[in-house]
């Protein structure tokens, strides 16, 4: 349940980010939590008080609230590339329920490595071969978007360390 939580966390948390925070270089305005929280609002918000920069080959001039609908490419690509990470990562973990990464190393299971570099090598054709974008309705990142996604999705890899560390002292109690 806690690694469940955190990936959602995660997977929302980067989205929000991206949209109030993040200045990746990709010329995107950033957003105030009220204006994201109540962005299907944006029609009616006074005339000219909310304007955003054109960026990505969108032009937003005529409707700055299609920001938030059209816009939002890049935000859910971050989002999904924080999941196959994170869910990359999960699958680490689950080399043993109550061991360490440090004790058992990844190399115990090399087909589990080729899956993962299988699973991943597949995200990075969609992202960056121009034809899957569209198909996808994604768009590719730049190494600041890269290092934002493993930031939001290491830590799942220490989530599950401190839990395999109570897991352990619980049975040794139980002994």
């Amino acid at each position: 349940m806690v690694i469940g939580v955190y990936v959602g966390v995660a997977t929302v948390g980067i989205f929000v980010y991206w949209y109030m925070y993040a200045e990746t270089g990709d010329g995107h305005t950033l957003v105030s939590w009220s204006q994201l929280s109540n962005w299907s609002e944006c029609p009616s918000w006074a005339e000219g008080s909310f304007k955003v920069d054109n960026f990505g080959g969108f032009d937003f001039s005529n409707n700055p609230c299609e920001y938030f609908t059209k816009g939002k490419v890049k935000a859910s690509t971050l989002s999904l590339s924080v999941l196959v990470l994170i869910e990359m990562l999960n699958a680490l973990n689950a080399l043993s329920e109550d061991n360490s990464l440090l004790v058992i190393h990844p190399f115990v299971n090399l087909w589990l490595l080729l899956a993962i570099a299988t699973s991943i090598g597949s995200h990075m054709f969609i992202l960056y071969v121009p034809i899957m974008n569209k198909i996808f309705g994604i768009a590719p990142l730049n190494a600041h978007e890269w290092f934002l996604v493993v930031a939001f999705s290491v830590p799942v890899i220490l989530i599950d360390e401190v839990l395999k560390f109570f897991g352990r002292i619980k049975n040794e109690r139980e002994l």
